[in-house]
């Protein structure tokens, strides 16, 4: 039996259509992203989309999850035990919120379809936090806390949207 799935190919211009789509989605959001505008931009025809992706959402999809590592990235700061803790702390979620705030504007309302599916981003960001949270507990910073509850909180808050919270009845 002949497989029906066609290999895709990967190349410059992949990368090409990618870079476009994330124009696209950062100049009027990710909502209005189409193979048409993409083609129009590359000048080229369907089947050049085609041969190296199924469909938008593919792209979309690849731009949404370079835009989460972008996120992921500014909560990685190292802290340093001569750091002030809570300047530290009030830092990094500066920098986290910008970026979210940012790039959920390109991808508000993909993001909240997405997003919420994604269980292995909303786990990457409770477990970085939670390390923050035993420092702080260790060094008496802050008094003990659900640091599940907590780091979901957050993780909500710097989302954005509510409604995952209310789909798990927390």
């Amino acid at each position: 039996m002949a497989d029906n799935k066609k290999e895709l190919i990967y190349d410059e211009t992949s990368d090409l259509i990618i870079k476009i789509t994330q124009d696209l989605a950062t100049k009027d959001g990710a909502h209005t992203v189409t193979v048409r505008k993409i083609l129009k931009e590359l000048n080229c025809t369907n089947r050049v989309f085609y041969n190296r992706f199924h469909n938008i959402d593919e792209v979309l999809q690849i731009v949404y999850k370079n835009a989460v590592v972008k996120m992921q990235e500014s909560i990685n700061s190292e802290f340093s035990i001569e750091d002030d803790f809570f300047g530290f702390a009030l830092d990094v979620a500066t920098k986290v919120l910008i970026n979210t705030y940012d790039i959920k504007m390109q991808f508000s309302q993909y993001m909240f379809e997405h997003d919420s599916l994604t269980e292995s981003n909303r786990l990457w960001w409770t477990n970085s936090m939670k390390k923050y949270l035993e420092y702080a507990e260790e060094k008496n910073l802050i008094k003990k806390v659900d640091h599940d509850v907590l780091c979901y909180s957050i993780w909500c808050f710097c989302r954005g949207y509510n409604a995952d919270a209310i789909s798990r009845k927390i």
